[in-house]
């Protein structure tokens, strides 16, 4: 981020304005809101600017700015069209430490104001960084249609009623599940239609029942998708927010993690070829021992859990243990990866059926059912592949596959990292080598591929 968002609490504060035009009456009006002390200083004074004065209090003073006007002020806006005396105005503030905007020049600029969406108590504020304020403005059309007016009386509702259920739970962890479980009822729905006497019934009856019931812990076993954040489904969005504690894997890519709630514990459990500093007997043991606790644990893995996922052994020890779970799947990475090639897994002119399988090494060979595999009206998509590649096109080819069939290898797939290596299996393992293509990975062989070229979409960087 370029800029730290945050709300400046200025009610009877001692706010400078330089100017008095079009600009800066709006300016003066966003603070006037706030409850700011407005000093405004400028030549000419706008009528706009004198009725906002006259109305919630201030000073104007009508000349030219001087550099005593900005002493013991908590931050000044420079809404002036003279680029001198808004160049001044902003040196003048940094060196006092005071926050300074100047409209329109985010150069000069120690914060920017962003457009607001105002539900008060509840204001959203949303910024481009001053790098496209129509988009700014855009964003905020769509959220002030999205936004009913009453989540302001809500929040208030809500607001009011803090104290007694802190009295009432104890636990910070018990507060948050009460509060998490009670708006996503249907409650908020009630005080949005103007029923809160029904609210306030559904309230009290919530706050008896958490006095009385023990705290029952959750897991939700999620698929991340192959690393766009976008493939991400609705419901593992809501529970990548909901959880207390997160347990990932290596695949699950930063962008994808900055979903999670912020406050989340984050537990990283990542495995890769020969190194699993996590043994997956303890990753379920730990997820046991969390959701005893009375936690909700989040387990995100790259892909689709149970798609050489190990979901499904996470959750028959879950379910030995009696804990309550959730299993949300994931776009797998073969049907992402080959998408954002631009290869389609089946095609009713060169395969049939498609074959998902793992190269995962067993007495120094893929433990693979090569007879089956090099059937010719079929996709392979070989998982965890790259390090046996060369293997796996020998071995192909020596049970009959041609050394012609065109191979695939998408490197980080659906990502701004995308790369493809195509050839076949007689060139793919020495192609990918001088491409330098490291994990994650995934090989297609099929000829399927030969479409790649015409087909492919998706090209980052480009």
């Amino acid at each position: 981020m370029d800029y730290l968002p945050i709300f400046m609490n200025v009610r009877g504060q001692r706010c400078v304005l330089v100017g008095a035009g079009e600009v800066a009456s709006r300016k003066a009006a966003l603070l006037a809101r706030t409850g700011a002390y407005i000093v405004v200083v400028a030549p000419l004074i706008r009528d706009e600017v004198q009725a906002i004065i006259n109305e919630h209090g201030g000073e104007i003073h009508q000349r030219a700015f001087e550099d005593t006007d900005i002493n013991s002020a908590v931050l000044v806006i420079a809404a002036t069209d003279n680029d001198a005396v808004n160049r001044h105005v902003s040196a003048l503030a940094k060196a006092q430490q005071i926050p300074v905007n100047v409209v329109d020049q985010t150069e000069l600029c120690s914060f920017i104001v962003p457009a607001i969406v105002d539900r008060s108590p509840v204001v959203i504020a949303i910024s481009t960084g001053g790098s496209s304020p129509v988009l700014t403005r855009q964003l905020k059309e769509k959220i002030e249609i999205l936004l009913p007016a009453a989540y302001g009386r809500l929040a208030s509702l809500l607001g009011s009623l803090r104290d007694r259920v802190k009295n009432s739970v104890k636990s910070f962890s018990h507060r948050t599940r009460f509060w998490e479980k009670l708006l996503s009822g249907p409650m908020p729905e009630m005080v949005l239609n103007g029923r809160e006497q029904d609210a306030m019934v559904l309230f009290e009856k919530a706050l008896t029942e958490s006095e009385q019931a023990p705290v029952q812990g959750e897991v939700y076993l999620v698929g991340a998708g192959p690393g766009d954040p976008d493939l991400l489904t609705l419901k593992a969005l809501r529970l990548m927010y909901a959880a207390d504690v997160v347990l990932f894997d290596r695949l699950v890519s930063d962008e994808i993690m900055s979903k999670v709630r912020p406050d989340a514990e984050r537990i990283f459990v990542g495995k890769e070829a020969k190194h699993h500093p996590v043994p997956q007997e303890e990753i379920n043991d730990m997820l046991v021992r969390l959701a005893q606790e009375g936690r909700k644990v989040l387990r995100l893995k790259g892909g689709d859990p149970f798609i050489f996922g190990r979901g499904g052994e996470e959750i028959d020890r879950l379910a030995a243990a009696g804990i309550p779970f959730q299993v949300v799947p994931g776009i797998t990475a073969a049907s992402g990866c080959a998408c954002y090639a631009g290869i389609p897994l089946t095609h009713r002119d060169y395969s049939q059926s498609v074959r998902f399988v793992t190269g995962h090494m067993k007495n120094d060979l893929p433990d693979l059912d090569w007879p089956i595999l090099v059937k010719e009206d079929q996709t392979l998509v070989i998982y965890m592949g790259l390090i046996t590649l060369a293997v796996i096109c020998e071995q192909l080819q020596k049970h009959g596959m041609s050394a012609s069939m065109p191979v695939a290898v998408v490197e980080q797939g659906t990502t701004p990292r995308q790369r493809v290596v195509t050839g076949t299996l007689a060139s793919i393992a020495d192609s990918v080598k001088q491409a330098d293509i490291k994990a994650p990975a995934i090989i297609i062989v099929g000829k399927v591929v030969k479409l790649q070229t015409e087909l492919a979409w998706f090209n980052p960087g480009k």
